[in-house]
């Protein structure tokens, strides 16, 4: 049976399903709702007793400045490749783990700024109570009445005035008083600089011998509407205002990976400096124009039921049930959400927990895991319009080019660079955590293919040319540390691992030389080079040594049990755990464009490695498992996994992924598999809904990217697309499956259907999909529907 509507008790704020919403404060982490501009974040309990904001600034972080390569490294480097290549895996686990891993072996964790607390009057009973968090606007509301007084808090994180800001009101003149405290682990010290404002200071931590050099500073400041407001002491009191709103900032003195030094007084103190300039409805509207800007792009609809007025944590708790397709847009629209909240230009990149981190130590460090959950969390940026949120990683590349050609050259004689399978705020680029975890190259380059990427979807040259020296390096690095292996002659990476699975039983069971996920990276890499080098005219040596190199590289294969090889070696039916959580041998199929429609038997072959593997997994492994079934057109397999995500075993009551614990990684996932069911544009054409779910009949989407600078909107009606209307933004040939012909049709006032011609309609295909050929010119808009 399907979920029924809650009692009119549960308060149910108005347009609930698309809304995170929840009728008791949050009694925990996991429970709180997340806000943030890209670089300030905050996790809002919604307290009716205290209310806490749990603060996060992006570049705060233990540690400091530090060159993490191993200077035994380059000496040891020959004897670790002699034993992997002989087959002694143990031995070289043990000279890797001493000679090769970085100094100290574990960087240093993202760290929480603390928390503001405000102290707020008791009284009788709360009745009406309803917190919710509006996806669209970013706007964070509590709502509730007490002893006949109607209380409401909104807070949101703006961009554009680089501040959190809360507004306190109610329907009773002088009904305000609260007093503001903060705290946090690493406080050094609390005061009040300003009669309206308290301060907190403090200092990262230190991290295995690094000494903690990034100092801080929180400021939050009143600015009240009637009553009176007093600080002293780190204290801050308001008493009997009309209405409220706080001004809360957090900085940091860091500054690069070079310098931690700057000055977080100043900073916080201009911050709160030109925000206190402007009303709060000035700050809002700015707020509104700038989050919708972005949001507004794309929009996905599904049929809403009963189930979609229930409390979000009960909806994720009844998904399994079914009754509540609607909750898989707004897990998209959320997903979207977060990734605007936490990845602006000028900011960090989306870490493991996006922006939000209640602690001193978190799970792994709260890093950038390049293995896949770093590259997992930009999936959306492009098929999902938020292009602009790409920005961070990025300058991030920028950076990894730097410190990553130090390890390079002072690890492997290479010349390039090479970043391994984590980094940090200071840009180690050094293997990491362990030979069985770290002793893996390729990251970097997984990361610089984003730049190939990124002008797929934008045709932006411009951007590709800045950009184009990290990618090349990246090559250069493998071209210079690839070695021959003795018995095949084919170029491998070695040291490597498959990421941290394990092909033989063992302390070394994971290092190895040329695994299938290397060589499908450095096949796409040394492509994107002379790709992006022949458009720009640039680095013609380099673009030979790479289609030498490509030539020498390992094919796919497909191991006597059916099953795509992990390893170059027959080894998949050795592995201890068959179950594992990584599939990084299916890159080939998602992110990357290998296996397709034009490898029938390695498509096969992927397919038998995912039912080897089973469904079962983390977060982010499940994830992925979304992307790879859409990428074989299997809607319903892929819908189901997403259900898998959806229980509270792997969904908090918050809808942040959980692994568990918490990684966000699987809300950007799940996104990017959404867009896989709607629109698919990795083969060099538009195929439309290529893997709608069963369960979702009907709906619509506006404003997905594909790649070739085309904007596709879809909606379809029992299953099967009624209208299809594309943008081309760069102008040239839009080539569109569907399974079935498509005509253009007279489109909206200002459509481009007249000028841009009849289509040319291919034969069905063997799957019974046909392609549409419509030449376009730049902003021409197609409107397609389905041929009689």
């Amino acid at each position: 049976m399907p979920p029924v509507p809650p009692a009119p008790s549960a308060a149910a704020p108005e347009d609930a399903p698309h809304l995170l919403w929840y009728p008791a404060p949050a009694d925990e982490w996991l429970r709180a709702l997340p806000i943030g501009n890209g670089r300030l974040g905050a996790m809002v309990h919604g307290g009716v007793e205290e209310e806490e904001l749990q603060l996060n600034e992006d570049t705060l972080w233990a540690g400091g400045p530090h060159v993490f390569d191993n200077p035994r490294a380059a000496a040891a480097l020959p004897e670790v490749r002699r034993l992997i290549l002989s087959g002694e895996w143990d031995a070289a686990q043990r000279v890797v783990d001493e000679d090769l891993m970085g100094v100290p072996v574990r960087q240093p964790p993202y760290q929480t700024a603390g928390s503001l607390r405000l102290a707020l009057p008791g009284g009788g009973p709360v009745e009406g109570y309803r917190r919710f968090l509006d996806p669209r606007s970013a706007l964070h509301t509590v709502e509730y009445a007490r002893d006949g007084v109607r209380y409401r808090r909104e807070t949101f994180a703006s961009a554009p005035d680089g501040v959190i800001v809360m507004r306190l009101t109610a329907d009773r003149p002088g009904a305000i008083s609260l007093t503001a405290r903060a705290d946090g682990p690493l406080t050094t010290g609390v005061c009040s600089p300003a009669p309206d404002t308290i301060a907190l200071d403090g200092r990262g931590g230190d991290a295995e011998g690094v000494p903690g050099r990034v100092r801080f500073r929180v400021l939050a400041r009143a600015l009240t509407e009637g009553g009176s407001t007093e600080s002293a002491g780190g204290v801050l009191r308001i008493v009997g205002a009309d209405a409220a709103t706080l001004l809360v900032t957090v900085r940091t003195g860091y500054r690069s990976w070079r310098d931690a030094d700057g000055d977080p007084t100043a900073a916080a103190e201009e911050d709160l400096r030109a925000a206190a300039q402007r009303s709060h409805e000035d700050l809002r509207e700015r707020h509104l124009a700038d989050h919708r800007a972005l949001f507004g792009r794309v929009a996905f609809e599904l049929p809403v039921s009963p189930a979609g007025l229930l409390p979000t944590d009960e909806r994720v708790a009844r998904f399994a049930e079914g009754g509540d397709p609607q909750l898989a847009a707004l897990y998209f629209d959320y997903g979207r959400y977060l990734l605007i909240a936490c990845s602006r230009p000028g900011c960090q990149p989306a870490n493991l927990q996006g922006l939000w981190n209640d602690l001193t130590d978190p799970p792994w460090g709260c890093k950038y895991t390049i293995n896949i959950n770093t590259e997992m969390n930009y999936w959306p940026a492009g098929p999902a319009n938020l292009i602009e949120c790409w920005e961070p990683l990025f300058d991030l590349l920028a950076d990894l080019s730097v410190t990553g050609a130090r390890t390079a050259r002072e690890t492997y004689g290479a010349r390039g660079w090479v970043a391994h399978h984590n980094v940090d705020a200071w840009r180690g680029t050094a293997p990491v955590d362990g030979a069985f975890w770290g002793m893996w190259p390729t990251g970097g380059a997984w990361l610089a293919l984003s730049i190939r990427e990124h002008h797929r979807f934008t045709g932006d040259t411009g951007a590709l040319r800045r950009r184009f020296p990290v990618l090349a390096g990246a090559a250069r690095f493998f071209l210079d540390s690839l070695v021959t292996d003795p018995t095949t002659g084919e170029l491998v990476t070695c040291p490597s691992i498959s990421p941290e699975n394990a092909h033989h039983p063992g302390p070394g069971g994971s290092l190895c030389a040329g695994p299938t996920m290397d060589n499908q990276i450095l096949a796409d890499l040394f492509d994107a080079v002379v790709e992006c080098g022949e458009l720009l005219d640039e680095e013609p040596g380099l673009r030979a040594e790479a289609i030498a190199a490509r030539g020498r590289l390992a094919p796919m294969r497909v191991g006597s049990d059916g099953r795509l090889r992990e390893w170059r070696e027959d080894w998949d039916a050795l592995a201890p755990e068959q179950d594992h959580r990584h599939v990084s041998h299916l890159y080939g199929l998602h992110p990357g464009a290998r296996i397709t429609r034009r490898t029938p038997e390695l498509l096969a072959a992927a397919r038998r490695t995912l039912e080897g593997r089973g469904d079962a997994g983390t977060g982010w492994s499940l994830a992925w498992k979304i992307n790879f079934w859409a990428r074989l057109g299997e809607g319903a397999r892929s819908w189901k996994l997403l259900g898998d995500q959806l229980t509270p075993e792997r969904t908090a009551p918050n809808l942040f992924d959980l692994h568990p614990p918490f990684q966000i990684d699987g809300n950007f996932g799940a996104v990017a598999g959404i867009t896989e069911w709607l629109v698919r544009s990795h083969e060099g054409e538009v195929h439309l809904l290529p893997a709608l779910p069963p369960a979702l009949p009907s709906g619509r989407v506006r404003g997905l990217l594909a790649r070739g600078g085309f904007e596709v909107s879809v909606e379809w009606e029992a299953g099967r697309l009624v209208r299809a209307r594309i943008v081309s933004r760069l102008g040239g040939t839009l080539r569109v499956r569907w399974a079935g012909a498509l005509r253009p049709a007279p489109g909206d006032a200002g459509s481009a259907a007249d000028r841009v011609g009849a289509a040319r309609v291919g034969a069905p295909e063997e799957d019974g999909t046909v392609v549409t050929v419509v030449a376009t010119g730049i902003g021409d808009v197609v409107d397609l529907r389905p041929a009689e």
